[in-house]
């Protein structure tokens, strides 16, 4: 066996065991950033009308190192009961995540639709119980498509002529 037979490319693993696959995992998710107002209390809970609620979110992502990414995934929630602010949730939610091999073309896709999917249900728990916490039933936001959002706002973009960002996408 010579040194040639001991050789690797990019295509196949390494003698050593070093993985050239494409791999991506989050590595922690946190709080950046929570603020729950609810600025006409005790007032507001002797009004018996249904709140009229209004979710917004946006995501946002950036580079940390080679190898690992921030999420950023942002909630805002405003709660009004005849014209009255019940509550206000503003809501900054983090993930990091390493990727390693993962083609270019790829990273985008993976940070603004597949990384938000996997926060989202720690995230809605989070604002769930600051709701309740705050004196209110606590609110189960919807499962989002975040994949499917991604796919959308690059088709419109694309349209548009516009260049995709790693910035992010979020709703109106």
């Amino acid at each position: 066996m010579d040194d040639q037979d001991n050789a690797t490319t990019a295509d196949n693993a390494q003698p050593n065991g070093a993985d050239t696959a494409p791999a991506a995992g989050m590595i922690s998710q946190y709080i950046k950033d929570l603020s729950f107002e609810n600025p006409n209390a005790p007032a507001i809970y002797q009004k018996t009308a249904a709140p009229q609620i209004d979710v917004q979110f946006n995501i946002g992502a950036a580079q940390v190192n080679e190898e690992v990414h921030e999420v950023v995934l942002k909630i805002e929630v405003k709660a009004e009961v005849e014209g009255t602010v019940a509550f206000v949730v503003d809501f900054s939610y983090g993930g990091l995540f390493g990727l390693r091999n993962v083609p270019a073309d790829a990273v985008q896709p993976f940070l603004l639709g597949e990384a938000p999917r996997i926060m989202f249900p720690f995230a809605r728990r989070i604002v769930a119980d600051a709701i309740r916490d705050g004196g209110f039933p606590p609110l189960l936001l919807e499962p989002i498509d975040f994949n499917g959002l991604y796919v959308q706002q690059a088709a419109q973009r694309a349209q548009a002529g516009e260049p995709t960002s790693i910035e992010g996408i979020g709703n109106a």
